[in-house]
């Protein structure tokens, strides 16, 4: 063989290497990554012919796929759209999916590795794939009780057996019908899509666990914990100037309700939601016990719900005035109502985390058990002593405090209230957080535009009624 005929050998040769490794890595590495990729056109084809699995409320379809006419043989449903559709999402062949048609859609459109030997006997027989079902741990009152109490304000409220960490509301409002996303009139659903997306009351974002929030003095319930934590008690005292000065800055902090001192106890800080008692101790504690407490609540970490999530913050350096504004669930302190609701949870439950999850059971098409779902502790951020004293702390917030507005009879309900400050040139967001011992319930109520003047939003007035109402809908 002459030299030029060598050449072009050795040339073709690599050639021909480097194209069998690109369709090796594509076939072993890209394969996933490729099938996810919403630009996909032929998996959407392919799972748009595919019977998707339903969503269950016990036994009651929130998610189900019918038979249809023209492109495609099937399209998917929502019965009650806006009630669940902060938890379903959406189904849409150009819009993808979101919640739980997102993080479970290998399952439901029957493509998930633990399905493969379904699959292969659903091509043997010529049957149409059929996909996973999931059984969700949500309460139909407790749903329609929070959407009903949020109504038209942008907010959100969720509902959590604090024993099991079930998750039995979840709510981001306002809501939306996910049916006009899902229709296979593809102009209409880019129409519909055009419409939601530029709302002015942005109904596509979930509020409840994608987006975070100033979450004010509620954050003092880790304030607290955290002085638990290094050794004080409800009893110990804390200096309540009417206003603080923050060290290295023009700024003051002032307080928004009477303290009833220049001297309060922790408990009596708690209860009057007392802003420069809590500063004050922030700066005690310092920014890195601050820090730790909020972290080993679930700060700075990838949330564990079954949902896509955003995770809450916690600033990682801080000064002084800093840790101040920090303690009262200012500054650069930002939270989901999720993160919140576990805040609380893990109270209730005498220190103990559990983590929230919605899905309770993923079921085949032969009704077999795939997987499912168990209690599982995540962690212990205080110890169940210190807990305890927590739990007393803040049922005299709700008997004796700001949290009075979610008194019910006859239950014992511990509770903090919070108004949160975001923006000059915007109202401030209202919370309450809260649980009940018997039913073993915590609820966070969230209101982030509640259409009311400014001196008229609070924690107490705007979001302890969707507390109660959740709560009630669960007696």
């Amino acid at each position: 063989m002459n030299s030029p005929l060598r050449k072009v050998s050795i040339f073709v040769a690599l050639m021909m290497a480097a194209l069998l490794v690109n369709v090796t890595w594509i076939s072993v590495v890209r394969t996933d990554d490729l099938n996810a990729n919403p630009g996909n056109r032929r998996v959407r084809d392919a799972e748009f012919a595919s019977d998707r699995g339903a969503i269950l409320v016990g036994n009651t379809p929130i998610a189900i796929t019918n038979p249809a006419e023209g492109t495609f043989p099937f399209v998917r449903t929502y019965p009650s759209g806006p009630t669940w559709s902060s938890v379903t999402g959406w189904y849409s062949y150009d819009y993808a999916r979101s919640e739980l048609e997102r993080q479970y859609n290998e399952e439901l459109s029957g493509t998930g590795s633990v399905q493969a030997v379904s699959r292969i006997i659903d091509l043997l027989v010529g049957r149409t794939r059929q996909g996973a079902n999931l059984t969700t741990t949500l309460n139909p009152a407790a749903q329609a009780a929070a959407v009903e109490a949020l109504g038209d304000n942008q907010g959100a409220a969720i509902a959590m057996n604090w024993e099991s960490g079930e998750i039995l509301a979840l709510v981001s409002a306002p809501t939306y019908d996910p049916n006009r996303l899902a229709t296979l009139d593809l102009s209409q659903a880019r129409a519909n899509w055009d419409e939601l997306l530029n709302a002015p009351d942005e109904p596509l974002k979930n509020r409840a666990v994608r987006e975070v929030f100033p979450p004010g003095s509620t954050f003092k319930l880790v304030t607290a914990a955290a002085a638990l934590e290094s050794g004080m008690l409800p009893s110990s005292e804390l200096d309540a100037p009417q206003s603080l000065q923050l060290p290295n800055s023009s700024r003051s902090m002032g307080n928004s309700t009477n303290c009833g001192g220049t001297t309060v106890t922790l408990e009596q800080a708690l209860i009057t939601s007392c802003n420069t008692a809590f500063g004050t101790l922030g700066m005690e504690l310092g920014g890195e016990q601050l820090r730790a407490t909020s972290e080993a609540f679930g700060f700075n970490s990838p949330s564990l719900i079954d949902l896509p999530s955003a995770p809450s913050r916690f600033p990682t350096e801080l000064d002084e005035a800093q840790t101040a504004l920090s303690a009262i669930g200012q500054f650069d302190v930002a939270s989901s109502p999720l993160q919140m609701l576990q805040v609380t949870a893990a109270i209730a439950n005498d220190g103990h985390m559990m983590q929230p999850y919605v899905v309770r059971t993923v079921t085949g098409e032969d009704l077999k058990v795939i997987s499912s779902t168990e209690p599982r502790e995540v962690g212990a951020p205080l110890t169940e002593a210190n807990a305890q004293l927590m739990q007393q702390m803040m049922e005299a917030v709700v008997s004796d405090g700001t949290g009075r507005p979610a008194q019910i009879n006859g239950m014992t309900i511990g509770g903090k209230t919070g108004t949160a400050q975001s923006d000059p040139d915007r109202p401030p967001y209202a919370w309450f957080v809260g649980y009940a011992q018997e039913p073993t319930v915590a609820v966070v109520a969230f209101v982030q535009s509640a259409g009311v003047e400014r001196d008229d939003i609070s924690g107490g007035r705007v979001a302890a009624p969707i507390f109660t109402a959740v709560l009630e809908a669960l007696r």
